[in-house]
């Protein structure tokens, strides 16, 4: 049974639950009040440990992208999901600090311009907020659509990222 680590950690944003195992970062769950209990209810409670140090250097590299000095994180993950979903979420890893790009772009980044709405799907479920920036995608229109933390905070999250580039 693998092991999850978890601890917390508060941002200008409100409070994120890290979680990673020996291979890398898991989860970030985004402010929330319930983050301990769907943490359990994914991995069952035998398996979570609470130990901040060993989320240490991933709380490191938070703190300096919340601070405007990281643009891009150096972490080891452990990304679970289908290969369509690791497929758009690299893709998504890979659009810049304080730029946007849309679901149909991502879509056709991966060579399946049509999945248009997958990509949406597989951003939806995207393990990693931040450190895989899913809040940078946007609607081919500019607008702002779904984000697991609320539309609210990825407006926020893209307006800081603007203001640090």
């Amino acid at each position: 049974m693998e092991k999850i680590f978890y601890s917390f950690m508060e941002t200008q944003f409100g409070t994120l639950l890290l979680a990673s195992t020996e291979k890398g970062m898991k989860r970030i769950m985004l402010s929330g009040s319930n983050q301990l209990n769907q943490l359990r209810q994914e991995f069952g409670k035998n398996q979570l440990r609470e130990n901040k140090n060993f989320n240490e250097n991933a709380a490191e590299q938070l703190r300096q992208y919340f601070q405007g000095k990281r643009k891009q994180f150096s972490l080891p993950l452990d990304l679970e999901g289908t290969d369509f979903q690791k497929q758009v979420l690299w893709a998504v890893q890979e659009v810049l600090y304080g730029t946007t790009q849309s679901y149909k772009e991502i879509a056709q980044k991966i060579g399946n311009p049509r999945a248009v709405r997958a990509v949406g799907n597989a951003n939806r479920t995207n393990p990693l907020p931040i450190i895989i920036p899913c809040h940078r995608i946007i609607g081919s229109d500019g607008s702002m659509t779904g984000y697991g933390g609320g539309i609210d905070l990825k407006r926020k999250l893209l307006e800081f990222e603007k203001a640090n580039v």
